[in-house]
């Protein structure tokens, strides 16, 4: 369940930085730090695309896809209700 937090608030912070900067320094910057912090409680993936991967190298078991893309999704929707509502 911990793994799952650290992926959704990471993809969170990533994608509100992306919708609020639009830089590729900071962009570039917050998905190393997240990575950083994350990659020893979850494997720092906070991407489906990249969990599905993962999932099909062997370095997560397939039963795991679901719960971290459905983290990282509504990760990301989050940040963008965020970013609506308090930047717009």
């Amino acid at each position: 369940m911990y793994a799952y937090l650290v992926e959704f608030f990471g993809t969170l912070f990533f994608i509100y930085v992306i919708l609020a900067t639009s830089s590729p320094l900071a962009i570039g910057a917050a998905l190393a730090l997240v990575i950083v912090i994350s990659q020893s409680i979850s494997g720092g993936m906070m991407n489906p695309a990249v969990t599905i991967v993962m999932a099909a190298a062997g370095k997560i078991p397939t039963t795991e896809i679901i719960p971290f893309c459905v983290a990282q999704i509504l990760g990301g929707l989050v940040a963008l209700q965020v970013y609506k509502r308090y930047t717009l």
